[in-house]
């Protein structure tokens, strides 16, 4: 059984996307020393990577205001490169996570077929703080139990959309050159996804 693989999107995947990606695994990795088991075990139940829509900046390190964010909450920015998306980045996600509206177009006029499971992450969020983690499969720290808890998250996720208007609210605001106060203000917002989706993760 793969991890469970969620895939950011951004435009440039120098500051949104790469933020969002290396946040959730922190994040996970945070819940995981929780229950005393080994952070490092997160890659066996995670995989979370980004890309971006516009691929100007293909090969480029995150940008430096993104990185302090990530650094600052105690993530690790080792090893990243910016990559333009392509369809088996959608093709291989368990969930995908826009950083707006109009990437989440991109993405399923890309692959239809994923429409079911891409989400604009602050919409994401709000959708998460009303299911019933109940009604979830059994949270254990296995590759197994996490792939399928995530699964489940995300088709339940799907179902309370039904109907729903997505809120321009749900969008991240792009920080690219406005300094460390908006990049903060966005870290923050992708955090307030982010952990709750690690806490259902990993109750």
């Amino acid at each position: 059984m793969p991890p469970f693989t969620v895939l950011h999107v951004c435009m440039g995947n120098i500051c949104r996307s790469p933020m969002a990606e290396r946040l959730l695994t922190l994040a996970v990795s945070d819940r995981l020393a929780r229950r005393e088991v080994d952070p490092e075990r997160v890659e066996e139940l995670l995989h979370s990577h980004s890309a971006g829509t516009g691929g100007w900046h293909a090969g480029e390190e995150m940008n430096p205001p993104a990185a302090r964010q990530v650094t600052n909450r105690g993530g690790d920015v080792t090893g990243f490169a910016a990559r333009k998306l392509r369809s088996d980045h959608i093709d291989a996600a368990d969930l995908v996570l826009t950083a707006t509206a109009d990437q989440q177009e991109y993405v399923t006029a890309l692959r239809p077929d994923a429409a079911a499971r891409t989400f604009v992450l602050g919409e994401f969020g709000r959708l998460l703080a009303a299911l019933d983690p109940a009604a979830l499969p059994a949270a254990e720290a296995t590759a197994d139990a996490v792939h399928a808890r995530g699964v489940a998250l995300v088709e339940a996720a799907h179902e309370a959309r039904q109907g729903a208007t997505a809120l321009p609210t749900d969008d991240l605001d792009d920080p690219w050159g406005r300094g460390d106060q908006c990049f903060t203000r966005v870290a923050d917002e992708i955090e307030e996804t982010v952990q709750p989706l690690a806490a259902l993760l990993l109750p």
